[in-house]
């Protein structure tokens, strides 16, 4: 990966901290803003949201409190009984589409490399507030065509996955372990949705001309054997994902 977005050493705390102040007071009754500076910034240190508040490259926008897999691994939400407790906590408000354009479209304008994104480790499945998320698509893009808008998602919701396309979504990242369902089945256990709207979202965004890419969970013996690679093979084949991560 060459991109440096994210490398640790291009951090600056105190530059941080003075980009919490001053977002926090330009912002007073923004929630998002709130949570992204409290929760993301200073307690997690995310990295998307220090390289927001350092006015550079990506803008994190947290905007679903719930989910619609119940993944074994999930980093925002355990079961209460579980032994092993998540290592966020997850966003507990539903943003409205004022509070997301109110912050990422100065930040669209100005910052360097622009890039805003719905779909964060502190929060559930964006497309499950796709009317949201789309009004504020529409909102962002009668201020500045600057940037890129892009989604984090499971990709279980094709429509809505078309509905933002058509209204300015650039880019895709799809979450996936496996192309094979009878693995993506036990890991994700979906709730109202099936393996193969996975595929029909990333089909959907490339013919829109998005940028599309998938987050590959790597596990040794799943990941790099003959099955998994020819189901790999396969969906990139069909629909003409660009990218791997």
């Amino acid at each position: 990966e060459s991109d440096i977005r994210q490398e640790a050493e291009g951090f600056d705390e105190t530059k941080v901290e003075t980009g919490v102040a001053e977002l926090m007071e330009k912002y007073p009754n923004n929630r998002v803003v709130e949570h992204l500076a409290n929760n993301c910034a200073l307690t997690y240190e995310c990295p998307a949201a220090r390289n927001y508040f350092m006015g550079r490259w990506e803008c994190p926008i947290p905007s679903s409190p719930a989910c619609n897999s119940n993944c074994l691994g999930c980093i925002s939400l355990q079961p209460e009984e579980e032994t092993i407790v998540s290592s966020h906590d997850r966003l507990q408000f539903k943003p409205s589409a004022g509070e997301i354009v109110e912050y990422t479209v100065p930040h669209l304008m100005n910052a360097p490399f622009p890039i805003v994104s719905f779909g964060q480790g502190c929060e559930g499945e964006p497309l499950l507030m796709w009317e949201t998320i789309r009004e504020a698509i529409l909102q962002i893009r009668k201020f500045t065509d600057k940037g890129s808008i892009n989604i984090n998602t499971n990709a279980s919701k094709p429509a809505s996955v078309k509905a933002l396309c058509e209204a300015g979504l650039n880019s895709i990242r799809v979450s996936t372990n496996s192309f094979q369902k009878a693995l993506y089945d036990p890991y994700y256990r979906p709730n109202n949705y099936e393996f193969e709207d996975i595929i029909e979202s990333i089909r959907i965004v490339n013919s829109y001309g998005g940028w599309t890419s998938i987050n590959y969970f790597v596990f040794p013996g799943v990941t790099d054997s003959v099955a998994e690679y020819e189901a790999l093979r396969k969906v990139i084949k069909d629909t003409g994902l660009k990218m791997i991560q």
